[in-house]
């Protein structure tokens, strides 16, 4: 079985190792929603990983929900990415853009409009960055659905142009994507409702539009299967995200990633028998886990989150057996540079 540390192909992407940096928010970009220095010189930093996927990126106005994150909609915002692809690549990394629609879990204080979902269902709790409780969102039209699915096509196609080596579409979450996949979000009586035939269309027109604008061999998709992330929920989360799975296959992508709880493996052991190309997962690994995953033919590639915000040299790390980092969560956040691009590599902690 191949070692965490050996190189990866996953479609056009060339991976010197299997370790991935997930998609992390991080909330630098400022009132602007604009990449800048700061943020260049943080992916820069761990251009070691085998690939890192960008923070959830609002692929419109419409789509944005979380104070001070990036967008990827106007001029300046891909002047932006321009900063941040050049540094990563001039440090030897691959990276591509997630592309980010929030859905119901936006809010009017940040985009100024309503909401808009597959159906008119509220999130419970309080929306993290505007501190009052999600709104109830206006139930998408078939007008709206045709424009967002062109949204998600143009900012792919704008990601290529920005020097990102591919892009992921982000269905996890309980974003957009996801809030059609479940039947707890989804309660549409048309073709995009009921079945799970139904529901996945969106997601599958979505991919579509995205391979047709930057090839599937520079496509990848992310899924969460679990229960009662942000309010969501499914009635048979294993067969709608197996299906899921299984649907995508025709697509020939570059990678599934999923979001899966360390051993619960709600829906993985379905999704590994049924997705034919490279299988990224994600949340609660160290070292030894994500290997024991590779040689138990679960995963392709291991995602992974915290470790990468406190550790820019996380493969060299867990290559050595070095110890690590640990992140203050204070400062996920806050902004500014503290507990962004100050952790320690492991050179000058022997220097020290």
């Amino acid at each position: 079985m191949p070692s965490l540390f050996d190189p990866l192909e996953a479609g056009a992407l060339h991976l010197k190792n299997r370790v991935i940096m997930a998609p992390l928010t991080r909330s630098r970009a400022g009132e602007s929603r604009t990449p800048n220095d700061l943020m260049a010189e943080y992916y820069a930093q761990r251009a070691g990983a085998g690939l890192i996927i960008s923070e959830a990126t609002a692929i419109s106005a419409e789509g944005y929900g979380w104070k001070d994150a990036p967008g990827a909609y106007t001029p300046e915002h891909w002047a932006g990415w321009k900063k941040v692809t050049q540094a990563v690549h001039n440090a030897g990394g691959t990276i591509v853009m997630q592309l980010w629609h929030m859905g119901r879990l936006s809010h009017s204080d940040l985009t100024g409009m309503q909401p808009f979902a597959p159906s008119m269902v509220a999130a419970d709790a309080e929306h993290r960055s505007v501190h009052k409780p999600y709104e109830i969102p206006r139930a998408m039209t078939l007008d709206d659905i045709k424009r967002t699915v062109s949204d998600y096509a143009q900012c792919a196609k704008g990601a290529i142009e920005a020097g990102f080596d591919g892009v992921e579409i982000h269905g996890a979450n309980g974003y957009l994507i996801d809030q059609f996949l479940r039947d707890g979000s989804n309660k549409r009586n048309d073709m995009y409702g009921g079945a799970f035939k139904n529901r996945a269309r969106f997601m599958l027109e979505v991919t579509q539009a995205v391979v047709d604008a930057v090839g599937a061999d520079r496509t990848g998709i992310r899924l969460s299967s679990q229960n009662g992330v942000q309010s969501m929920h499914d009635s048979d989360p294993y067969g709608t995200f197996t299906h899921a799975a299984a649907e995508l296959n025709v697509f020939d992508l570059a990678y599934l990633h999923l979001k899966e709880p360390l051993d619960a493996d709600i829906a993985l052991s379905g999704i590994r028998n049924v997705f034919k190309n490279t299988l990224i997962v994600n949340e609660g690994h160290d070292g030894a886990s994500a290997q024991r995953y590779l040689d138990a033919g679960k995963a392709d590639a291991i995602a992974f989150g915290q470790k990468f915000i406190a550790n820019p040299d996380l493969p060299m790390r867990l290559q050595s057996g070095a110890d690590l980092n640990m992140p203050d969560a204070s400062t996920f956040y806050k902004g500014g540079r503290d507990g962004y691009v100050d952790y320690p590599f492991m050179s000058a902690v022997a220097a020290a």
